[in-house]
Protein backbone atom coordinates (compact mmCIF):
# COMPACT_ATOMS: atom_id res chain seq x y z
CA UNK A 1 0.00 0.00 0.00
CA UNK A 2 1.08 3.33 -0.93
CA UNK A 3 1.11 5.66 2.05
CA UNK A 4 3.03 8.45 0.87
CA UNK A 5 2.83 11.85 1.96
CA UNK A 6 3.68 14.34 -1.02
CA UNK A 7 2.80 17.50 0.34
CA UNK A 8 2.95 20.69 -1.89
CA UNK A 9 1.43 24.54 -1.08
CA UNK A 10 -1.32 25.34 -3.81
CA UNK A 11 -0.72 28.44 -5.36
CA UNK A 12 -3.48 30.72 -5.89
CA UNK A 13 -6.11 30.24 -8.48
CA UNK A 14 -6.03 32.63 -12.11
CA UNK A 15 -8.17 35.45 -13.20
CA UNK A 16 -10.14 33.57 -15.45
CA UNK A 17 -11.14 31.34 -13.31
CA UNK A 18 -12.24 33.91 -10.26
CA UNK A 19 -14.39 35.47 -13.63
CA UNK A 20 -16.21 32.55 -14.43
CA UNK A 21 -16.94 31.65 -11.20
CA UNK A 22 -17.81 34.87 -10.04
CA UNK A 23 -20.28 35.33 -12.51
CA UNK A 24 -21.97 32.02 -11.88
CA UNK A 25 -21.32 31.95 -8.35
CA UNK A 26 -21.50 35.41 -7.41
CA UNK A 27 -21.20 36.78 -4.09
CA UNK A 28 -21.23 33.00 -2.38
CA UNK A 29 -17.81 32.70 -4.58
CA UNK A 30 -16.77 36.43 -3.86
CA UNK A 31 -16.80 36.31 -0.24
CA UNK A 32 -15.47 32.74 0.12
CA UNK A 33 -12.47 34.23 -1.31
CA UNK A 34 -12.04 36.42 1.30
CA UNK A 35 -12.84 34.72 4.32
CA UNK A 36 -10.98 31.28 3.12
CA UNK A 37 -8.74 31.40 -0.31
CA UNK A 38 -7.85 27.92 0.35
CA UNK A 39 -11.46 26.62 0.46
CA UNK A 40 -11.50 28.54 -3.35
CA UNK A 41 -8.44 26.58 -4.27
CA UNK A 42 -9.37 23.27 -3.14
CA UNK A 43 -12.37 23.64 -5.26
CA UNK A 44 -10.36 24.31 -8.39
CA UNK A 45 -8.18 21.34 -7.45
CA UNK A 46 -10.88 18.84 -7.10
CA UNK A 47 -12.02 19.69 -10.55
CA UNK A 48 -8.22 19.91 -12.22
CA UNK A 49 -7.64 16.39 -11.10
CA UNK A 50 -10.96 15.01 -11.77
CA UNK A 51 -10.84 16.46 -15.62
CA UNK A 52 -7.19 15.13 -15.64
CA UNK A 53 -8.84 11.65 -14.68
CA UNK A 54 -11.50 12.02 -17.03
CA UNK A 55 -9.94 13.15 -20.31
CA UNK A 56 -8.28 9.67 -20.30
CA UNK A 57 -11.53 7.89 -20.73
CA UNK A 58 -13.44 7.47 -23.19
CA UNK A 59 -17.45 8.48 -22.94
CA UNK A 60 -18.93 9.09 -19.71
CA UNK A 61 -17.18 10.05 -16.69
CA UNK A 62 -19.62 9.56 -14.52
CA UNK A 63 -18.76 11.44 -10.65
CA UNK A 64 -20.68 11.66 -7.18
CA UNK A 65 -20.29 14.49 -5.37
CA UNK A 66 -21.20 14.85 -2.08
CA UNK A 67 -21.90 17.74 -0.35
CA UNK A 68 -22.90 19.81 -3.29
CA UNK A 69 -23.57 23.41 -1.58
CA UNK A 70 -24.26 26.01 -3.74
CA UNK A 71 -22.39 24.34 -6.47
CA UNK A 72 -19.05 26.08 -6.47
CA UNK A 73 -17.29 22.58 -6.42
CA UNK A 74 -20.03 20.95 -8.72
CA UNK A 75 -19.15 23.96 -11.45
CA UNK A 76 -15.20 23.42 -11.12
CA UNK A 77 -15.88 19.54 -11.90
CA UNK A 78 -18.11 20.45 -14.83
CA UNK A 79 -16.14 23.06 -16.12
CA UNK A 80 -12.82 20.45 -16.19
CA UNK A 81 -14.04 18.01 -18.94
CA UNK A 82 -17.08 17.45 -21.70
CA UNK A 83 -17.19 13.92 -20.69
CA UNK A 84 -18.03 14.89 -16.95
CA UNK A 85 -21.34 14.19 -15.39
CA UNK A 86 -22.09 15.31 -11.92
CA UNK A 87 -24.78 13.34 -9.10
CA UNK A 88 -24.43 16.22 -6.84
CA UNK A 89 -25.36 15.16 -3.29
CA UNK A 90 -26.68 17.93 -0.33
CA UNK A 91 -29.32 17.64 2.13
CA UNK A 92 -29.40 21.27 3.20
CA UNK A 93 -32.43 22.30 0.37
CA UNK A 94 -31.56 26.06 0.94
CA UNK A 95 -28.02 25.32 -0.46
CA UNK A 96 -29.24 22.87 -3.15
CA UNK A 97 -31.99 25.13 -4.05
CA UNK A 98 -29.16 27.88 -4.59
CA UNK A 99 -27.21 25.26 -6.96
CA UNK A 100 -30.05 24.53 -8.80
CA UNK A 101 -30.48 27.89 -9.61
CA UNK A 102 -27.22 28.80 -10.76
CA UNK A 103 -26.77 25.57 -12.25
CA UNK A 104 -29.55 24.89 -14.57
CA UNK A 105 -27.97 25.18 -17.88
CA UNK A 106 -25.80 21.80 -16.78
CA UNK A 107 -28.70 20.15 -15.86
CA UNK A 108 -31.02 20.93 -19.17
CA UNK A 109 -27.19 19.80 -20.79
CA UNK A 110 -27.99 16.77 -19.03
CA UNK A 111 -24.56 16.38 -17.38
CA UNK A 112 -26.25 17.37 -13.85
CA UNK A 113 -28.39 15.78 -11.60
CA UNK A 114 -29.52 15.75 -7.76
CA UNK A 115 -30.04 13.94 -4.98
CA UNK A 116 -31.50 15.37 -1.66
CA UNK A 117 -30.56 12.56 0.35
CA UNK A 118 -28.23 12.54 3.10
CA UNK A 119 -24.85 10.96 2.17
CA UNK A 120 -25.45 7.77 3.70
CA UNK A 121 -28.44 7.31 1.76
CA UNK A 122 -27.99 8.60 -1.65
CA UNK A 123 -24.43 6.09 -1.40
CA UNK A 124 -26.60 3.07 -0.66
CA UNK A 125 -29.17 3.21 -3.16
CA UNK A 126 -26.07 3.64 -6.01
CA UNK A 127 -25.16 0.05 -7.22
CA UNK A 128 -21.84 -1.69 -6.75
CA UNK A 129 -19.40 -0.03 -8.87
CA UNK A 130 -21.59 2.68 -10.85
CA UNK A 131 -18.86 5.92 -10.58
CA UNK A 132 -15.62 6.69 -11.97
CA UNK A 133 -15.26 9.78 -9.01
CA UNK A 134 -16.27 10.59 -5.27
CA UNK A 135 -15.27 14.32 -5.42
CA UNK A 136 -16.13 16.71 -2.91
CA UNK A 137 -14.97 19.73 -0.48
CA UNK A 138 -15.59 20.50 2.51
CA UNK A 139 -17.79 18.19 3.19
CA UNK A 140 -16.71 14.75 5.04
CA UNK A 141 -15.18 16.49 7.84
CA UNK A 142 -18.59 17.82 8.84
CA UNK A 143 -19.96 13.80 9.21
CA UNK A 144 -19.30 12.00 12.94
CA UNK A 145 -16.41 10.15 13.17
CA UNK A 146 -18.40 6.76 12.86
CA UNK A 147 -20.67 8.05 10.03
CA UNK A 148 -17.67 9.32 7.96
CA UNK A 149 -16.17 5.38 8.46
CA UNK A 150 -19.37 4.23 7.42
CA UNK A 151 -19.60 6.60 4.16
CA UNK A 152 -16.12 5.45 3.07
CA UNK A 153 -16.71 2.44 3.43
CA UNK A 154 -19.85 2.70 0.69
CA UNK A 155 -17.88 5.15 -1.45
CA UNK A 156 -15.48 2.45 -1.66
CA UNK A 157 -18.38 0.14 -2.86
CA UNK A 158 -19.60 2.28 -5.25
CA UNK A 159 -16.62 3.37 -6.87
CA UNK A 160 -15.56 1.13 -9.83
CA UNK A 161 -12.52 -0.91 -9.97
CA UNK A 162 -9.97 1.69 -10.74
CA UNK A 163 -11.97 4.36 -9.39
CA UNK A 164 -10.62 7.63 -7.74
CA UNK A 165 -11.48 9.29 -4.40
CA UNK A 166 -10.58 13.02 -4.52
CA UNK A 167 -11.49 15.35 -1.21
CA UNK A 168 -10.45 18.89 -0.78
CA UNK A 169 -11.10 19.04 3.13
CA UNK A 170 -10.10 20.12 7.05
CA UNK A 171 -7.71 17.38 7.43
CA UNK A 172 -6.31 17.87 10.80
CA UNK A 173 -2.64 17.44 11.21
CA UNK A 174 -1.55 15.00 13.65
CA UNK A 175 0.74 17.71 15.31
CA UNK A 176 -1.77 19.10 17.86
CA UNK A 177 0.17 22.24 18.04
CA UNK A 178 0.78 22.93 14.96
CA UNK A 179 -2.90 22.31 14.18
CA UNK A 180 -3.90 24.42 16.91
CA UNK A 181 -1.78 27.66 15.25
CA UNK A 182 -2.67 26.99 12.19
CA UNK A 183 -6.47 27.42 13.19
CA UNK A 184 -5.99 30.08 15.10
CA UNK A 185 -4.71 31.76 11.83
CA UNK A 186 -7.82 30.42 10.00
CA UNK A 187 -9.94 32.39 12.66
CA UNK A 188 -7.94 35.64 12.82
CA UNK A 189 -8.31 35.77 9.06
CA UNK A 190 -12.49 35.60 9.99
CA UNK A 191 -12.14 38.29 12.24
CA UNK A 192 -10.22 40.67 10.01
CA UNK A 193 -12.50 39.99 7.04
CA UNK A 194 -15.97 40.24 8.29
CA UNK A 195 -15.29 42.59 10.86
CA UNK A 196 -13.99 44.88 7.73
CA UNK A 197 -17.50 43.97 5.88
CA UNK A 198 -19.09 44.43 9.16
CA UNK A 199 -20.83 41.11 8.93
CA UNK A 200 -20.64 39.89 12.70
CA UNK A 201 -23.60 37.81 11.79
CA UNK A 202 -21.14 35.36 9.26
CA UNK A 203 -18.75 35.83 12.17
CA UNK A 204 -20.76 34.50 14.70
CA UNK A 205 -21.98 31.34 12.53
CA UNK A 206 -18.25 30.47 11.06
CA UNK A 207 -16.93 30.67 15.04
CA UNK A 208 -19.70 28.21 15.79
CA UNK A 209 -19.85 26.45 12.80
CA UNK A 210 -15.36 25.91 13.79
CA UNK A 211 -16.24 24.80 16.93
CA UNK A 212 -18.17 21.94 15.67
CA UNK A 213 -15.40 21.71 13.62
CA UNK A 214 -12.75 21.29 16.48
CA UNK A 215 -14.81 18.95 18.28
CA UNK A 216 -13.53 15.48 19.34
CA UNK A 217 -16.59 13.45 17.48
CA UNK A 218 -16.08 15.64 14.29
CA UNK A 219 -12.13 16.47 14.02
CA UNK A 220 -10.61 15.01 10.94
CA UNK A 221 -7.30 13.73 11.59
CA UNK A 222 -5.23 13.11 9.42
CA UNK A 223 -3.55 9.40 10.81
CA UNK A 224 -6.96 8.79 11.71
CA UNK A 225 -8.07 9.61 8.04
CA UNK A 226 -5.56 7.64 6.71
CA UNK A 227 -6.35 4.29 8.54
CA UNK A 228 -10.00 4.91 7.70
CA UNK A 229 -9.53 4.90 4.00
CA UNK A 230 -7.05 1.68 4.62
CA UNK A 231 -9.76 -0.05 6.45
CA UNK A 232 -12.18 0.38 3.70
CA UNK A 233 -9.85 -0.81 1.00
CA UNK A 234 -8.28 2.38 -0.73
CA UNK A 235 -4.79 1.93 -1.63
CA UNK A 236 -2.72 4.94 -3.17
CA UNK A 237 -3.64 7.05 -0.48
CA UNK A 238 -1.94 10.41 -0.71
CA UNK A 239 -1.86 13.92 0.51
CA UNK A 240 -1.15 16.03 -2.80
CA UNK A 241 -1.64 19.50 -1.34
CA UNK A 242 -1.51 20.95 2.07
CA UNK A 243 -2.24 24.67 2.60
CA UNK A 244 -3.10 25.01 6.78
CA UNK A 245 -5.61 23.37 8.36
CA UNK A 246 -7.10 22.10 4.32
CA UNK A 247 -5.44 19.38 2.52
CA UNK A 248 -6.37 17.36 -1.08
CA UNK A 249 -6.22 14.14 -0.31
CA UNK A 250 -6.78 11.35 -3.10
CA UNK A 251 -7.02 7.61 -3.43
CA UNK A 252 -8.02 4.71 -5.64
CA UNK A 253 -9.84 1.55 -5.46
CA UNK A 254 -7.98 -0.78 -6.70
CA UNK A 255 -8.27 -3.40 -9.64
CA UNK A 256 -9.02 -6.69 -8.75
Amino acid sequence: MNMQRDVIFVESHDGTYDAMFSGVIGRDYDLLKLICPAAVDMSRLVGERTGAWAAGQAGDFNVLELGGGTGITTLSLLSAADNIKVLSVDSEPEMQNQAKRNLADWVGRGRLSFSGDDALTALRALPDASVDAMASAYTLHNFPGEYRRLALLEIFRVLRPGGYFINGDRYALDDVVAHTRNTQHEIANYFRVLTELQRLDLLEHWIIHLFNDESEHHIMREAVARAQMAAAGFTQIACCHRQGVNALFTALRPVE
